[in-house]
């Protein structure tokens, strides 16, 4: 993540942070195999493919959205503004090396599987497996409906209703947290892997009452289209339209 901000500060765009927190997880799950010098045992394996394919996917989604939009992140834009001559130090220590806490908290699934002795695989496995396949399913579709929207001429100014965001405002939070659920219940295959929900509790929590949804919806606050798709959608957990 230092490396990270020394690129970013180079760029001027915090929201590089974003495009390194799905590589940052891709190195962390190699990490423990490379310290310990031996091929990882089988079970091991499939975790580290699983966070690999959400990785490669959200950093590049993220890179390619940050790309098309050629201006810093709203959220993070409007943080330099309000730290002033002190965005440098808050920007390293409120951004990048924050990240990088989270990211290890959150990776405590893959850590505690990692040191593991003799894991073999278990029905905890293939149920942990289906649910991941379906939390990223459900955020990879998500994501590519708002791109396309977003990209959409005739569609600027406009809310995002249709596809998988008439169930819910933020699918493609619902489907992050549901994935890192299908990790922990994969990892139960692990000895003593039942601590490491705290990672998909902490993820949880964090898009529901801080980085998440709170500030995203925060910025439509004054707009009466978004203010009457509130009332009429759930905010995260995919409902009926219609019900809120």
């Amino acid at each position: 993540m230092s490396a990270w901000f020394v690129i970013a500060v180079w760029r001027r765009d915090n929201g590089l942070a974003d495009v390194a927190w799905g590589f940052g997880f891709a190195l962390l799950s190699l990490l423990p195999w490379l310290l310990k010098a031996e091929a990882p045992a089988g079970p091991y394996v499939g975790l580290i493919v699983m966070v690999w394919i959400w990785a490669l996917r959200l950093s590049g989604h993220i890179a390619v959205r940050n790309r098309r939009k050629g201006t810093e992140d709203f959220r993070y834009r409007q943080w330099r503004q309000d730290w002033g001559k002190q965005w440098l130090w808050r920007s390293y220590l409120q951004v990048f090396m924050l990240q990088g806490f989270f990211m290890w908290v959150i990776s405590l699934p893959l850590q505690i599987a990692a040191l593991a002795e003799n894991p073999s695989w278990s029905a905890w496995c293939w149920l942990g497996l289906a649910v991941f396949a379906f939390g990223w399913a459900w955020e990879s579709i998500a994501d590519y409906q708002l791109l396309r929207f977003k990209n959409n001429t005739n569609k600027q100014g406009k809310i995002m209703k249709s596809g998988l965001w008439q169930f819910s405002r933020h699918p493609n939070y619902f489907g992050e947290c549901v994935l890192w659920w299908g990790i922990w219940l994969y990892s139960l295959s692990f000895e003593d892997a039942y601590w490491g929900i705290i990672g998909p509790l902490i993820l949880t929590w964090l898009l529901l009452r801080v980085s998440g949804v709170p500030m995203l919806e925060a910025k439509y606050k004054d707009d009466p289209e978004y203010q009457e798709y509130i009332r009429h959608t759930s905010a995260f957990v995919p409902g009926r339209p219609g019900k809120a």
